[in-house]
């Protein structure tokens, strides 16, 4: 792990966002809360939680971070067939919370394509990407679009 005993505690933000391509049936379904397994936002919700207080453990060379907020949004295209999934994750640290906004967004992907997989199981999982972060030594960097 990198030494981050000498970094100033600063206020972290980072946002990561993910893709899951499926099928319109399974897109439907997944969107009005009729899964076979039950309401897969709210569970994919709780995974994406679960992940970014986790990641230290699932990560080797993380460093544990007392997360403050952790923000997960949907948006699920019926007629597109997708749904993108944004993580935000904040805290007062030393070091940035771009990994705990990662694995969240991928566990959230993960857990919906488990939930919907009986529907469409050639779902796929792409475009795991940071889309933004705040604090530290250089402040602000945002994603440029292609």
């Amino acid at each position: 792990m990198i030494d981050i005993e000498g970094k100033p505690v600063t206020d972290r933000e980072a946002v990561a966002s993910c893709r899951l391509s499926l099928s319109r049936e399974a897109a439907e379904a997944l969107a009005h809360g009729r899964l076979p397994k039950g309401d897969a936002l709210q569970t994919a919700r709780v995974a994406a939680i679960l992940a970014a207080k986790r990641t230290a453990d699932l990560i080797p060379l993380c460093h544990p971070i007392p997360v403050s907020h952790i923000g997960v949004d949907f948006e699920v295209s019926e007629t597109r067939g997708e749904v993108t999934i944004a993580v935000s994750v904040r805290a007062q640290a030393r070091t940035g919370v771009e990994m705990e906004a990662l694995t969240g967004a991928a566990a959230a992907a993960l857990t919906i394509y488990d939930m919907t997989k009986s529907l469409c199981p050639e779902g796929e999982i792409g475009e795991l990407r940071l889309l933004r972060k705040t604090g530290g030594k250089s402040e602000r960097w945002e994603r440029k679009e292609r």
